[in-house]
């Protein structure tokens, strides 16, 4: 076939190019991805033993009950431990050091593993205050100001 044969089917392009950085959603992740696109934070609660947690599981990984639901967060946490990296040789965080990895404690009760955005290395401090941002629609956190932390 020549570059002129118009003949030749289409090659197929994704609707949205695959992040590196971002999990693919599944059947089950689909609601927390969805809801992180609209700026919503979700963890998953057990209605048998009331126990938060995050990451999402289809169960609760204290008491094993599928009795688990998803619950809005509110979006505040504070610094529990951090690495500033500046080497990474994996696409594309190579191109963005260096960058914060981070554990933070939601306000709700759970830890989180993150990325902190919007402070220097020198503001950085356990028990700081945080808030959620969602640039690309991925849960990152932030210092909190006066008027987030409403």
């Amino acid at each position: 076939m020549g570059a002129a044969d118009s003949t030749a089917a289409p090659v197929p392009v994704p609707a949205v190019a695959s992040r590196y950085d971002v999990p693919e959603a599944d059947a089950f992740t689909r609601t927390y991805w969805d809801a992180a696109a609209e700026g919503r934070l979700l963890i998953r609660r057990c209605g048998a033993c009331g126990r938060p947690h995050h990451y999402p599981r289809e169960f609760c990984p204290y008491c094993w009950s599928e009795d688990v639901r998803w619950e809005a967060a509110s979006g505040r946490a504070t610094l529990y431990t951090w690495s500033v990296v500046h080497r990474n040789d994996l696409p594309p965080f190579g191109e963005r050091v260096p960058y914060v990895a981070a554990v933070v404690d939601l306000a709700e009760g759970v830890r989180m593993a993150t990325e902190l955005v919007g402070v220097s290395e020198g503001e950085l401090q356990a028990g700081m205050g945080l808030r959620v941002a969602f640039p690309e629609g991925v849960p990152v956190f932030g210092p909190a100001t006066e008027a987030s932390t409403g």
